[in-house]
């Protein structure tokens, strides 16, 4: 289809659904910043929670996942979900990939630089090295829930590291064992943003994100915790390895309505790749001028080539 169909298409009124989960039915607030510029758009942009029988997801031109922060105890009923939904950015091939974090190794293995993980899969025995800190955390899981982070030179705390891997193998769960990079209490990981333009994928903004994890994983009520985000420009190291990520995506990064690359310095101050978000990120729209109309503009183009 020609740019000028596209835009004669996108003044049209296109439904969308901003897909979220139960526990916050009117969408983020970050996400919530999406509805006049959408409206300006000639988009009607509804939230609709994922899991709710009640949706027609046939009726909305487009499906953008937003925050289905809830799937990960229920991964496998949500990527049959996504494969039932036309329509839907991120597709459903890339959700059923992105939503196991062992899509690490397959990036790891075409050369992109990712941080070094130890996977244990529940019928295994981990032995916890005696030095150094380490973060524990599932291979299926979302807003740092189920994460800790662990000195193992303390015996306590490598007991209590024993009894997270435990405890997570107990639940049929893969466990991922990274090193804790010190610079991530420092300079923080960056989060590259991208959003689809017309000639694919396009760099938008960064943000910094502050640490999290401040000690032992001893539960969470709560969907997910909340993060320090300030505006960064990203160095050349890290606008490389984001690019050597997206490009090995399986598939191409053609089909997607946006990415988010999270990086952090390894030992040796080169990035080293720690998430590929293309499920449910936070895009941080209200951190960075323009942010927000882009995605809004790539939401209408994508609803809009849909309709034609």
């Amino acid at each position: 289809m020609t740019a000028e169909k596209i835009e004669e298409a996108t003044r049209e009124i296109s439904r969308v659904a901003l897909v979220t989960c139960g526990e916050v039915p009117f969408l983020d607030p970050d996400d919530r910043l999406l509805l006049d510029p959408l409206a300006a758009h000639g988009v009607r942009a509804e939230p609709a929670v994922w899991d709710d029988p009640r949706v027609d997801w046939a009726g909305y031109d487009l499906a953008v996942l937003r925050s289905a922060w809830d799937y990960a105890p229920r991964r496998d009923e949500f990527v049959a979900w996504a494969g039932r939904v036309p329509g839907l950015a991120n597709p459903a091939d890339t959700v059923a990939w992105n939503t196991d974090k062992r899509y690490l190794a397959d990036l790891a293995g075409t050369g992109v630089p990712v941080v070094p993980t130890t996977w244990v899969e529940p019928d295994e025995t981990w032995h916890a090295p005696v030095a150094w800190e380490y973060v524990i955390k599932p291979a299926i899981g979302a807003g740092s829930l189920d994460a800790g982070r662990y000195k193992l030179a303390n015996p306590a705390d490598r007991a209590l590291a024993t009894a997270h891997v435990e405890r997570l193998q107990a639940a049929g769960r893969v466990v991922m064992v990274q090193p804790y990079l010190r610079a991530v209490d420092s300079y923080g990981e960056t989060a590259l943003l991208f959003m689809a333009g017309r000639d694919g994928l396009a760099y938008s903004h960064a943000v910094r994100k502050g640490p999290m994890l401040t000690g032992p994983d001893h539960g969470f009520d709560g969907l997910y915790r909340a993060e320090e985000i300030t505006p960064r420009a990203p160095t050349d190291a890290e606008h490389e390895v984001a690019r050597r990520a997206l490009a090995a995506i399986p598939g191409g990064a053609d089909s997607l309505l946006y990415a988010r690359v999270d990086l952090i310095p390894g030992r040796d101050d080169e990035p080293l790749l720690v998430e590929l978000e293309l499920t449910e990120p936070s895009l941080f729209l209200g951190h960075a001028n323009g942010a927000t109309e882009r995605f809004a503009a790539a939401i209408a183009a994508r609803a809009a080539a849909r309709r034609t």
